[in-house]
């Protein structure tokens, strides 16, 4: 992988495909889900910045989960991912991780589960300063029960904070008739709201299912990494409220290091399963303007294990086009000379 480029779409940096000359370097999210702990601050930012409405606000009746997905009034969405353990939901890569004092194992992105313990009154005596993975240290925290009266500690909870990708080379791009959707220089891709016909096209187009269309209105409508902030030197709201650094804003480059220092030190834990999802500049989207730390396979995310652009083939399908329309049109000409004849 050179820096001038990758395999399948050109230029890296999609700024300058777009045209801009000597834009600032590319900005980017990094989630470490291994430290989020669902406190949904980031939602809360999203919403009271960009002025998102409200999605309402119910439980979905199954978790502690209030949006279910992305959309139109839900550009962030924090996932909470319940597994049973008895089913078969193990913690792959987890043996000799630090443990609490009552037996259970208490390990970076699982602390939530501890949390839910406190909430719900569960908690044995034991409590104290529990490294996890080498992410909270000094935190005081609550020792779940190796054995709750309730089956609690079957479960396994993984929280991910969700957003759209910024993908180098976006479908939702190449399809929208209008130049609603646009790429800044900052590398990444807003929707113009008082531009967008309603037209849907970017909707399908959109590997991971993010943009949505809002029911009042009919526009499209979606993160933009806070474009409006960006321009004032200012990092996006969702990562300034983070309270754990789960949402890491920066340049690309800079964040990829981050992140693959980060599995690296989960490894070095004991947690195996960790891994990076969305940074490899060779995948089907040229690599995502924002990536993540998963701790399992990026399915039990709700995220595609290999997204691929659905425009990827559009210049090969139109020289194809093309070729039999030529084709076409000599037969055509050839038969109406042969007639006259």
């Amino acid at each position: 992988m050179t820096p001038e480029g990758n395999r399948l779409f050109g230029p890296v940096d999609p700024a300058v495909d777009a045209g801009y000359e000597s834009p600032p370097r590319r900005v980017a999210f990094f989630t470490d889900t291994s430290v989020c702990i669902g406190c949904k601050a980031c939602e809360v930012a999203c919403k009271e910045w960009n002025l998102v409405p409200d999605d309402g606000l119910e439980l979905l009746g199954m978790s502690y989960d209030n949006t279910g997905m992305l959309g139109a009034d839900s550009w962030r969405h924090v996932a909470f991912i319940e597994q049973n353990r008895s089913a078969g939901h193990q913690d792959p890569g987890l043996e000799g991780t630090p443990a609490g004092p009552s037996g259970s194992s208490v390990v970076a992105g699982l602390v939530s589960e501890a949390i839910a313990a406190a909430d719900a009154g569960d908690l044995g005596t034991d409590t104290g300063s529990v490294d996890v993975a080498g992410v909270a240290k000094g935190v005081p925290l609550p020792v779940l029960p190796a054995a709750a009266g309730n089956g609690r500690a079957d479960l396994r909870w993984l929280m991910m904070s969700d957003v759209c990708k910024h993908c180098t080379h976006a479908a939702c791009l190449d399809v929208c008739p209008t130049g609603s959707l646009f790429r800044t220089e900052f590398g990444t891709v807003v929707v113009q709201e008082d531009i967008c016909n309603g037209c849907g096209y970017c909707i399908p187009a959109c590997p991971y299912g993010v943009i949505d269309q809002r029911k009042s209105d009919g526009r499209a409508w979606k993160c933009t990494l806070c474009y409006d902030r960006l321009k004032d030197g200012m990092q996006p709201a969702c990562a300034q409220a983070c309270p754990t650094d789960s949402i890491q804003f920066g340049t690309l480059e800079e964040l990829r290091e981050r992140g693959e220092a980060r599995v690296e030190e989960l490894h070095d834990a004991g947690v195996t399963s960790a891994r990076l999802y969305g940074e490899d500049p060779g995948d089907g989207v040229g690599g995502a303007g924002c990536f993540f730390l998963l701790l399992d396979d990026p399915e039990v995310y709700g995220l595609p294990p290999d997204p691929v652009v659905a425009t990827r083939k559009l210049p090969e399908m139109w020289r194809r086009a093309g070729v039999a329309a030529l084709a076409l049109a000599a037969a055509a000409v050839a038969a109406f000379s042969g007639a006259r004849r």
